[in-house]
C-alpha cells in the first residue's frame, strides 16, 4: 500500500511500531514468566535436595555419636586414655558437622521465608535473642545495651537469626576486656539503619568482603563456628531489601551496619 500523505504515513509507522513493541512485550513477558517458573521450581528442588541430604547425613552422625557414648560409658575404664580422647574427638567432630548441616539448611531456606512479611517489634526480637544467648551472655559477663528500636517490616524468625548471629559473634570474638554490645538505630527515609557495635578483637579491613562468603573463617579452633553465620546475615538482609556492611580495626572492636524497611504505618496485613 502506497501512502503519499505524510501524516498518514506517520500514523501507519506508529501503528506498526506499536504492534511490534506489543509482540516483543508479550514475548518478553512469556519468557520472564517461564524463567520465573523455572527458578521457583529450581529453588523448591534445591530446598528438597538440601532437606534430604541433611536428613541422610544427620542420621549417621547421630549413630556415630551414640556409639561413641556407649563405648565411653560401657568400656571407658578398660580403654587406654588415648582411646578415650579419640572417642571424644570423634564426638566433637560429629557435633561440628551437625551444626554445619543445620546452618546450611538455614542458609538454603532464607530465600523462601517461612513467616510472612509483617510489622515486627524488634524489642521482642532482641528479648528472644537475649534468651537464646543467655548462657553465652552470662559466661562472658557481657553487657547488652539497646536503644529504642522502631518496628520494621520483615520475617520475624529470620530477624531473630540476624540479630542473634551478630550479637553472638560480638560475644564470641572478644578479648580479656569486659564485653559491651550496643544496638542502635537511625531512620533513613523508608529504611532504618541499624548498628550492632562491640569492643571485641576487631577485623582487618582487607577481610571485610570475605567474611560475608560461605565457609569463610578468619580464626582457628579458639573461636568455634561453621563460617556460614555472616553469609546468612547478608542473605537475610538482602531478602528484606536492605544491605549490610561493617567498620572495624583489629583490637578496636567492630560495628556491623544493616538496613531494614520501616513498618507500614497502615493496618498490618500478611504478605
Amino acid at each position: 500500500e502506497k501512502l503519499s500523505d505524510p501524516s498518514e504515513l506517520l500514523r501507519h509507522v506508529h501503528r506498526a511500531a506499536r504492534a511490534r513493541v506489543g509482540r516483543y512485550a508479550a514475548d518478553l513477558e512469556a519468557a520472564v514468566a517461564k524463567r520465573t517458573e523455572e527458578l521457583a521450581r529450581s529453588n523448591q528442588e534445591l530446598q528438597s535436595f538440601a532437606s534430604v541430604v541433611a536428613h541422610d547425613l544427620r542420621s549417621p552422625l547421630l549413630t556415630i555419636s551414640g556409639y561413641c557414648e556407649i563405648l565411653k560409658e560401657e568400656f571407658g575404664p578398660l580403654l587406654p586414655q588415648g582411646a578415650v580422647e579419640y572417642l571424644e574427638q570423634i564426638t566433637m567432630a560429629a557435633g561440628r558437622m551437625g551444626r554445619l548441616i543445620d546452618d546450611l539448611l538455614d542458609y538454603s531456606r532464607v530465600g523462601r521465608g517461612r513467616d510472612p512479611m509483617r510489622s515486627v517489634d524488634l524489642h521482642v526480637v532482641v528479648e528472644q535473642v537475649r534468651a537464646n544467648l543467655d548462657a553465652a551472655i552470662r559466661d562472658a559477663n557481657a553487657k547488652i545495651e539497646v536503644d529504642r528500636l522502631p518496628p520494621v517490616r520483615g520475617d520475624q524468625t529470620q530477624l531473630i537469626q540476624l540479630f542473634q548471629n551478630l550479637v553472638g559473634n560480638a560475644i564470641k570474638f572478644r578479648d580479656a576486656r569486659p564485653i559491651v554490645v550496643s544496638i542502635r538505630c537511625e531512620t533513613e527515609g523508608a529504611m532504618h539503619r541499624f548498628a550492632i557495635a562491640d569492643n571485641g578483637i576487631g577485623i582487618d579491613p582487607k577481610d571485610f568482603e570475605r567474611i560475608f562468603h560461605v565457609f569463610q573463617r578468619l580464626h582457628g579452633k579458639e573461636y568455634p563456628g561453621t563460617g556460614i553465620g555472616l553469609a546468612l546475615c547478608r542473605k537475610i538482609v538482602e531478602r528484606h531489601g536492605g544491605r549490610i556492611w561493617l567498620e572495624s580495626q583489629p583490637g578496636r572492636g567492630s560495628t556491623f551496619y544493616f538496613t531494614l524497611p520501616a513498618a507500614d504505618p497502615r493496618p498490618d496485613s500478611a504478605g
